[in-house]
């Protein structure tokens, strides 16, 4: 099946794990993954590349930040929360692959669960919504 929106997906997870294989998870090397992930979706969209940034933006001043870095019209830059309930995630958790690029556990997503924000302003919230709608929602916002 063809993919419903053109877009690379850069993940945080992936480029933590390719850049320090031993990661520490210590505010320094996360400002490090977070600052490479703006870099390379500013030089994507540069190109006229869409990306689509797979990662744990929980709160509302981190949103604000990344638009900035990326220095973003509204119209070029949409939020997804996606929400699920905690016997979801946890689920998820217990199955997911040993080769996932993700470390995350049930402790961590506790942890990152206590600073959440909810997503403020204008944002798209799929939960309630089929996939091809939601697609057709980030095309109309020219992500």
């Amino acid at each position: 099946m063809p993919p419903l929106i053109n877009a690379v997906v850069l993940s945080t997870d992936k480029i933590r794990k390719e850049l320090t294989p031993k990661p520490t998870y210590r505010w320094q090397e996360r400002g490090l993954i977070y600052d490479v992930l703006a870099l390379l979706a500013k030089y994507l969209h540069n190109a006229g590349i869409n990306c689509i940034l797979d990662a744990t933006f929980n709160t509302e001043n981190s949103r604000k930040g990344l638009r900035h870095k990326l220095a973003l019209t509204p119209d070029q830059f949409s939020v997804v929360e996606c929400i699920c309930s905690e016997d979801v995630v946890v689920s998820r958790l217990k199955n997911r692959e040993k080769e996932d690029y993700s470390d995350a556990n049930i402790f961590i997503y506790r942890q990152m669960k206590k600073i959440y924000e909810p997503v403020g302003g204008e944002h798209i919230n799929p939960s309630n919504v089929n996939t091809k709608r939601i697609a057709n929602q980030i095309l109309k916002n020219k992500v």
